[in-house]
């Protein structure tokens, strides 16, 4: 693993915790050719990325890539930047790529749509271990003890991006809780003090905030996938999302969860679907075909490739 950490770097322009490298090129050939890798995936399309990709065109070794995040939306809705100009220089940084890896089947026609080639699937997997049913997290020492019920709950990050204020602004009985940490957070506290914003929560604190809510509300429009989905329904928490991808890759028409346009409506009716239900189209989500995934998305090649560049 080559990551950022091992640079000196700067933080990336409204998402702080994320560090950009500087000047990475030279240390890291130097890291690659010490680690004489058979194959190399470059995760992301930030500098480190770029670096990556301008050493394996130069040294004629093929290269995986992955589309993870709407890059080309976020900016757009942070900076206006068009769309048309930030997709091409995402195609310019794919286009090379052995194999594009994308997790979901709608992301995969939004991108060919886009004139990317070379796709192949990578899905996702879930921690069923950690994030499970606890009904426990329901009574007086849970962390939503005293809220008013139902508890709809958001987990993610709290950016525009994230159509969050979708959420905020419904109509609902019971009681709305944000967890996450974002450029939004204190605005929004600010801005809606009868919700509930517990900052961002890891590991177990995190299971037990799912755990504890009685209904997931997912107002994104850009996610690739939605790692928070799968989440919420390994804890046994039915999901209310737009039928967008990302939802429909991950709930598609399964009785987990309700899509609809009318994210009030599929929150309500997400009410009656019981844990167990959401509970078991999660364990379907496996961590081992996703390893399988990925190592039959590599496109390996002899060591002495390196040494002999």
């Amino acid at each position: 693993m080559i990551t950022p950490d091992r640079f000196r770097s700067i933080p990336c322009p409204t998402y702080p915790e994320i560090r950009l490298a500087l000047r990475p090129g030279r240390a890291l050939a130097r890291m690659v050719e010490a680690a004489q890798p058979c194959a190399i995936h470059i995760a992301t399309e930030g500098p480190l990325g770029w670096a990556a990709r301008r050493y394996c065109l130069r040294r004629r070794v093929p290269f995986t890539t992955a589309y993870h995040t709407k890059f080309p939306e976020y900016i757009q809705a942070r900076f206006r930047v068009p769309l048309p100009l930030s997709y091409a220089v995402m195609r310019r940084f794919h286009g090379k790529s052995s194999r594009v890896m994308v997790a979901t089947q709608g992301i995969e026609d939004e991108l060919a749509k886009r004139g990317f080639g070379n796709i192949g699937r990578w899905s996702r997997g879930v921690d069923t271990e950690l994030f499970r049913p606890r009904p426990e997290a329901k009574g007086e020492a849970g962390p939503f003890a005293g809220l008013p019920r139902p508890v709809f709950l958001y987990v993610g990050r709290v950016a525009v991006e994230k159509n969050i204020q979708a959420f905020l602004d419904l109509d609902l009985p019971g009681s709305k809780v944000v967890v996450g940490d974002g450029p939004l957070l204190d605005d929004l506290r600010r801005r809606h003090p009868a919700v509930t914003f517990a900052g961002a929560k890891f590991g177990e604190e995190l299971a037990l905030h799912y755990a504890a809510a009685d209904c997931f509300v997912f107002p994104s429009r850009t996610d690739t996938f939605g790692l928070v989905l799968l989440e919420a329904l390994a804890s046994g928490l039915p999901v209310a999302a737009y039928p967008v991808p990302g939802p429909l890759d991950v709930v598609g028409g399964s009785p987990a969860g309700v899509l609809s346009e009318d994210l009030r409506a599929a929150a309500l009716a997400a009410l009656d679907i019981p844990a167990e239900m959401a509970r078991g189209h999660a364990l379907t989500f496996s961590w081992a075909a996703c390893t399988r995934q990925f190592l039959d998305n590599l496109k390996p090649f002899p060591t002495n490739r390196l040494r002999a560049a």
